[in-house]
């Protein structure tokens, strides 16, 4: 028996005409340092129909709807801006692929991305045409057209042997509409992010039509960020973050009003924005909202409207998603997700009809998945871990907005490399969690962050959130270091809040009184600030470095006796 529905494809097409049309009159509005500058998604629709025109009429851009043509990558070098929205969602809607660059990346890495994707155009903000242009020299020369948006840097493309295009320019030249590619195979590539390279060189994700509709309707579910019309969300994510975290997307499909930074990420203009910008719903990584909550410790700002804040891209500690919600009646969605599977993948929402304080326990997890999304742990022998909330193994995961391999692209890389995919084509996460019974997930380390101590293992995860519950402690990192008895032993890099200090004594002690003595760190470097990766992150590889380097200003403290340290030690 064949199915009697209509076969109308998911299309990033049908998310921009929603919500240009039914939700047209929504704001859209970007922060410029002392206010918001306004428009409409009916605006953002009209000038993505003009810059679309521009892409294919006059650039040449190839789109998913000419089956005799490639697909051609459009990149982005911008901010979190209504200009880059017309991007973000023209582009995908045209049936060419959005590439988001990361402005905060090297010169060898985005000259690297650039080549791999092979991006044929590249619209940037004026004040980043100096960026894009260092990395001129080092392109392979598919790039052909520069479309700069605002002032530029009258040097930084000088040397460049396409053709440049001012922003406004080009779209005055054409006309406000496009056959947006609504009916092209759900299946097609809309969007591409590139990984942190972290671990070896960036490798490539394409995500399709139907991942990005797929994940905005998880977005925008009770169960997911629970976004709809009657909010206003403010994207501190920068767009390039994991395709924005789908927040865009989301946004457009619900017609949710959107506050957009620009590259104004700092925790005073951010609480400015949210006192002048009344936002409902916000989403960060978790050292967004550590800098932020010490600004607004001041008591300046009113905070009142911002009801749900989502967080993820590492563990948030509890302690903070606590004080928000105690002094400013605001609720953390600890939520997690990778570029492989397109941002977010599981938001912890408790389940209903918990006491209060019940309710910590779960939304203290990385969440539940949504239903197309399968989950499974593995032990390093291969074996299925049960879910029991006790077992620990490395995270798999298979499903419609999980990758199943990486863009090959011009270099030739392995698109499917043993150490990222099973055997059976199941992504390994590289994460060691556990999962309860009823599905919870609870991330304990990175596989490569675990610290092997003398035969078992220490989470860096359990050690950070205990010591940003002191008082004195704003962040910390822990590393696994060499140990020439153990094997590894954990190693506390921390800051202080601002005005605070405690002796480490004092933290190795408040430590022993929640976990066991011998997880206890001996090794503790005060830092003026803990290193972040060009996304937000702490850059524990970066503290490895610095250790092994003898950068870092250790100081050790005597070991603790064998009965403090417990029978197993």
């Amino acid at each position: 028996m064949h199915s009697t529905m209509q076969n109308v494809p998911l299309s990033a097409a049908r998310l921009l005409r929603h919500s240009t049309s039914t939700h047209g009159d929504s704001l859209v509005a970007t922060w410029r340092g002392d206010h918001f500058e306004r428009t409409t998604y009916g605006q953002v629709g009209r000038r993505a129909a003009q810059l679309a025109r521009a892409l294919r009429d006059e650039l040449g851009v190839h789109t998913g709807t000419r089956p005799e043509a490639d697909q051609s990558v459009v990149g982005t070098l911008m901010w979190n801006n209504s200009r880059h929205l017309e991007s973000f969602l023209g582009v995908p809607s045209m049936g060419a692929v959005l590439h988001t660059l990361n402005v905060r990346i090297t010169t060898q890495q985005l000259a690297y991305i650039i080549n791999h994707a092979g991006d044929e155009v590249v619209v940037v903000d004026g004040d980043l045409t100096g960026q894009l242009g260092a990395a001129l020299p080092h392109l392979s020369g598919k790039l052909r057209h520069i479309i700069v948006a605002g002032a530029a840097d009258p040097e930084a493309l000088a040397h460049f042997t396409g053709f440049v295009h001012d922003y406004e320019d080009l779209l005055a030249q054409h006309p406000a509409d496009y056959p947006w590619a609504e009916d092209l195979d759900e299946r097609t590539a809309a969007a591409m992010c590139y990984t942190s390279g972290t671990t070896g060189e960036p490798k490539g994700v394409v995500y399709s039509h139907r991942a990005l509709y797929l994940q905005s309707l998880h977005l925008v579910s009770p169960d997911g960020w629970n976004m709809s019309a009657r909010d206003t969300v403010l994207p501190i994510v920068p767009m390039f973050h994991v395709n924005g975290w789908g927040l865009p997307h989301s946004a457009a499909h619900v017609g949710a009003a959107l506050l957009l930074p620009d590259r104004h990420l700092q925790p005073r203009p951010l609480a400015q924005m949210i006192e002048q910008g009344r936002p409902t719903f916000a989403a960060g990584v978790p050292t967004v909202w550590t800098a932020l909550h010490q600004e607004l410790g001041t008591g300046r700002y009113d905070t009142s409207s911002l009801q749900r804040v989502a967080t993820g891209g590492s563990a948030c500690p509890p302690a903070l998603m606590r004080s928000y919600h105690d002094r400013y009646g605001i609720d953390f969605v600890h939520s997690w997700g990778m570029t492989e599977t397109l941002g977010l993948a599981s938001a912890a929402i408790a389940p209903s009809g918990l006491p209060a304080e019940q309710q910590w326990s779960y939304r203290s997890t990385q969440g539940r998945f949504p239903a197309y999304v399968q989950y499974r742990l593995t032990a390093p022998d291969g074996e299925t871990v049960p879910h029991d909330g006790v077992s620990t193994g490395e995270l798999e995961l298979r499903g419609p907005s999980i990758t199943g391999a990486y863009h090959g692209g011009t270099a030739g890389q392995p698109a499917r490399p043993t150490d990222s995919f099973s055997p059976d084509g199941w992504l390994r996460t590289g994460d060691v969690a556990r999962i309860s019974r009823d599905g919870f997930l609870t991330l304990t380390d990175r596989a490569k962050d675990v610290i092997k101590s003398g035969g078992e293992f220490i989470s860096s995860v359990d050690l950070e959130n205990r010591l940003t519950e002191h008082p004195a402690v704003f962040e910390a990192a822990v590393i696994a270091v060499p140990d020439p008895h153990w094997g590894e032993r954990p190693l506390a890099a921390l800051t202080y809040c601002e005005g605070a200090c405690a002796q480490l004594r004092e933290l190795s002690d408040f430590l022993a009184q929640h976990l066991s003595a011998w997880q206890v760190p001996e090794q503790w470097a005060v830092l003026p600030a803990i290193p972040k990766t060009p996304v937000g992150k702490i850059d524990k590889k970066l503290l490895r470095q610095q250790y092994a380097d003898g950068a870092l200003p250790v100081a050790r403290l005597e070991r603790r006796s064998r009965a403090e340290r417990g029978p197993s030690r």
